[in-house]
């Protein structure tokens, strides 16, 4: 065998040994953030109403949340390389024919198919990750932020595209999953050469801190949501800015997000995970306050900055958090974390919409801003892996 055969992945710079991993999750997520970024075209084009367009969204939703658990169970049974190229596929077509069929019950059947090929691709490749991540936050931390790359750019790459063609643009996006399924396929078998013996699980399971873990994950995700979807209104209807400057505040909090994720890793691996997690909670407090303190929608872009950032430094180390509290099913614990209770989040949304309809998104903004008490609350009980 070669002597590059022999390297341990481990033994590799951690960007070297995580980029595949993080560009495929910017590629699976890319696929979940086109859905949203099209549904006022099917509104516009197919002419369907908004509840119909809303259940568009929430068959991509469930049909990417509902089968991560029995696909990580079943990821941490069997190996079966294979299941991440195949997701990333399944998740491309479901979307690209979506914007093919006129069919409403086709649509629908598409982007659950999407949102399946999505389900597929987190819990085997959040497990492999970790395993090229080693004991490393922040090199997961590049994973989870590719997530976070890929919902930010499919708006920017869509929204173009769907303005010239239409919906028929969706097909567009199917070859570069095919090519990224091809490229993860590759990067597996080159793994599992130089992987001369596979690395035993490294602790106990601590089942009773997991499903602790999961509400404060989903009082994080409610959080996340309630920023994305009402920050582009909050600028338009509170702070009397247009259109455009709240599509750049919504961009602003993605790309701070990004950085929250990269930051939060290099914490983690600092100061410890659950500390990282309080910190990250407790710090919304003054971010939303500032928020909602300044007036002027220039000044408040920064604050939006520091808000996206704070709101996402947790995001990486609940994921590695999760998986230390399973190590002995590291696939299970991706599938619920990245799955499960960041899917949950979205539920929450009708909750804010009608704050919004009685009292402004400024209301929904108030409602977010209590929010991390109970996340400060639920991660106090929080405690490090052994």
């Amino acid at each position: 065998m070669s002597a590059l055969s022999d390297v341990q992945p481990q033994a590799l710079p951690i960007w070297q040994r995580m980029r595949v991993w993080a560009t495929a999750h910017a590629t699976a997520d890319l696929y979940q953030g086109l859905v949203p970024a099209a549904v006022p075209y099917f509104v516009l084009e197919r002419n369907l109403s908004y509840s119909a367009a809303s259940g568009l969204a929430l068959a991509a939703t469930f049909g990417s949340a509902l089968p991560q658990l029995p696909i990580g169970l079943l990821a941490d049974r069997r190996r079966m390389p294979w299941l991440g190229p195949l997701g990333l596929i399944l998740a491309a077509l479901g979307v690209g024919l979506a914007g093919v069929f006129a069919s409403y019950p086709v649509v629908f059947a598409m982007l659950l198919l999407s949102g399946l090929g999505v389900a597929m691709f987190h819990p085997p490749a959040g497990r492999d990750a970790r395993a090229a991540a080693a004991h490393s936050a922040t090199a997961m931390s590049l994973f989870a932020a590719g997530g976070s790359v890929g919902f930010f750019l499919a708006p920017a790459l869509a929204t173009p595209l769907l303005d010239a063609m239409g919906l028929s643009a969706l097909a567009l996006f199917i070859p570069p999953a095919v090519l990224m399924a091809f490229v993860l396929s590759r990067h597996q078998q080159r793994q599992a050469a130089r992987l001369t013996t596979v690395p035993p699980a490294v602790g106990t399971d601590r089942p009773r801190m997991f499903a602790l873990l999961i509400p404060v994950e989903v009082a994080r995700s409610c959080i996340s949501f309630g920023i994305n979807t009402f920050v582009a209104l909050y600028w338009i209807k509170e702070l009397g800015a247009s259109s455009a400057l709240g599509g750049t505040a919504l961009t602003l909090g993605l790309a701070g997000g990004i950085a929250g994720t990269l930051l939060g890793g290099r914490i983690g691996d600092r100061f410890g995970l659950t500390r990282t997690i309080q910190l990250g909670n407790a710090a919304l407090i003054p971010a939303f306050g500032a928020l909602l303190l300044v007036r002027d929608p220039y000044v408040a872009l920064v604050c939006v900055v520091v808000l996206g950032v704070t709101a996402n430094i947790p995001l990486a180390v609940l994921v590695k958090l999760g998986q230390d509290y399973l190590p002995s099913r590291p696939g299970t614990a991706a599938g619920v974390t990245l799955g499960l209770a960041v899917s949950a989040g979205g539920l929450f949304q009708p909750v804010l919409g009608l704050i919004a309809d009685h009292h402004g998104p400024r209301g929904a903004f108030v409602t977010l801003a209590f929010m991390p008490l109970l996340a400060i609350a639920l991660s106090a009980g929080l405690k490090p892996p052994r």
